[in-house]
């Protein structure tokens, strides 16, 4: 307990006022209490975070951070936004942002251009949350895909590497599937090729159709245009269609590469078990292994791509949640009556304030604005916000400078160089679509569509919910 609090100290004396010792000025004082929610985060992640910050804006005199089961979060979300008693700041996933864009407020232009956002991220945020010249949304961390494998199965087949490409992939799954003579699968290559015992099963199929050159959907239009066909080679091909393909022969017994079916336990569960020698998934799940199985030697490596000869592009698929602003809230107002009163426009600019300070890089100092005169000091500090959350989470950076430092990361790296080459797509309502997409595979799956009337059919009900 003494050594936290030390801690804490100095990451306030860290802090040194260039322009003054605060944002309160004579006549210009006032007090915002600012309530954040969340998911996943513990407070811990936050503590030094808004102590910090505190210290540097006494206009905001209390920041509140409160955790969510991800269960009900979205619901209970919604509801409070409606009513008026939701929070300030919340967070939402990134495939949510077509769900809450009327719900929140973007960046005031006087606190940041287009082009600072674009240079602080990794590509993907601007892709999600620049609209029309305005920014929704700030996250501290994103996740992507990567490949986890156990190194004990592959060196005991004498296989040296991961597999870069997928023509890789499909070698070393012949080599490391395991079939007995009644045809049961005594050990899997990998847990890919079905729907409902494969974790994150939609977006490792959506990452390899934009591989395969597929255009998801246009958000200007929103129009869903994964099923339609793309030139290759000269030729018309529905690019949403081999990805299906390629994915669902995992899981066929007359496919070469069948390795997989309905019948495997979850895929977590095979892998951590060292029935499986490969599984995609996210870096959150690196801490699930280890909780699980603390002997498993097991490591990850960079999430398969095209091969270089063949048309496509290098790309990954992202995952993970961002700050926004509430757009209409009745501001907690001080409990003094002399206090000046809180305005939605003065909780919308110490909002945006805090969260600027919390996900961009803190090297040049951090520049405050008092609410009502715009005054503006600038504070040096050696304490980066950002840093400080991703030492306290483990998780892969969303700001570009840090991606840098932990591409060499033997845990963060794939995940951090998988950022680089992120994408996502434009839908409304990503859980329903998830559902869909999850019957487009297991329709193949079980026979009962071809692979060409499945993303078609898939296809037309993205569409309705488009509307």
């Amino acid at each position: 307990m003494y050594m936290k609090n030390f801690v804490s100290i100095l990451v306030i004396c860290s802090i040194v006022f260039l322009s003054g010792c605060g944002l309160k000025t004579e006549n210009q004082a006032y007090e915002t209490k600012l309530d954040i929610w969340g998911v996943f985060d513990n407070t811990s992640a936050y503590n030094e975070i808004l102590l910090a910050y505190r210290s540097i804006n006494d206009n905001v005199s209390n920041v509140n951070y409160r955790k969510y089961t991800i269960d009900s979060y979205k619901e209970d979300l919604l509801n409070a936004l409606a009513s008026g008693t939701g929070p300030d700041i919340f967070m939402i996933h990134n495939s949510w942002f077509p769900d809450f864009q009327d719900k929140i407020e973007p960046i005031p232009e006087y606190m940041m251009s287009e082009q600072d956002f674009r240079y602080n991220f990794v590509d993907v945020v601007a892709d999600d949350f620049v609209l029309d010249g305005k920014m929704y949304g700030v996250p501290l961390s994103v996740d992507s895909l990567a490949l986890y494998y156990n190194k004990d199965i592959f060196n005991a087949a004498g296989v040296t590497q991961p597999p870069k490409t997928w023509d890789e992939f499909d070698e070393v799954v012949k080599k490391l599937t395991n079939i007995d003579e009644f045809g049961n699968i005594d050990q899997s290559a990998a847990a890919i090729g079905t729907a409902f015992n494969v974790n994150r099963s939609t977006d490792i199929l959506t990452a390899m159709m934009i591989q395969n050159s597929a255009e998801m959907s246009d958000p200007t239009t929103k129009r869903v245009t994964f099923a339609e066909p793309v030139q290759k080679d000269g030729k018309a091909v529905v690019p949403g269609e081999q990805a299906l393909k390629y994915y669902t022969d995992f899981a066929s017994a007359v496919e070469p590469v069948y390795t997989w079916n309905k019948n495997q336990n979850y895929s977590i569960d095979e892998f951590f078990e060292g029935n499986a020698a490969m599984m995609i998934n996210y870096s959150w799940h690196y801490d699930t292994i280890e909780a699980k199985n603390a002997k498993l030697n097991f490591a990850v490596a960079d999430l398969p791509q095209v091969s270089f000869d063949t048309i496509g592009e290098q790309a990954n698929f992202a995952n993970y949640w961002t700050f926004v602003v509430a757009k209409n809230k009745q501001p907690t107002q001080p409990s003094s009556k002399d206090a000046r009163p809180i305005t939605n426009e003065m909780r919308i600019h110490e909002a945006w304030q805090l969260l600027i300070a919390m996900t961009f890089p803190s090297e040049k100092g951090i520049l405050l604005t008092n609410g009502l005169n715009k005054e503006a000091l600038i504070f040096q500090t050696k304490f980066d916000f950002t840093k400080k959350y991703l030492e306290e989470t483990g998780k892969p950076a969303a700001r570009r400078d840090l991606v840098q430092e932990q591409v060499d990361d033997v845990r963060l790296g794939s995940f951090a160089r998988g950022n680089l080459i992120a994408q996502t797509w434009w839908r409304n309502s990503a859980i329903a679509v998830d559902a869909i997409f999850a019957e487009m595979i297991d329709s193949v799956n079980t026979g009962k569509s071809s692979v060409h009337d499945a993303v078609d059919l898939g296809a037309r009900r993205t569409q309705q919910l488009m509307k």
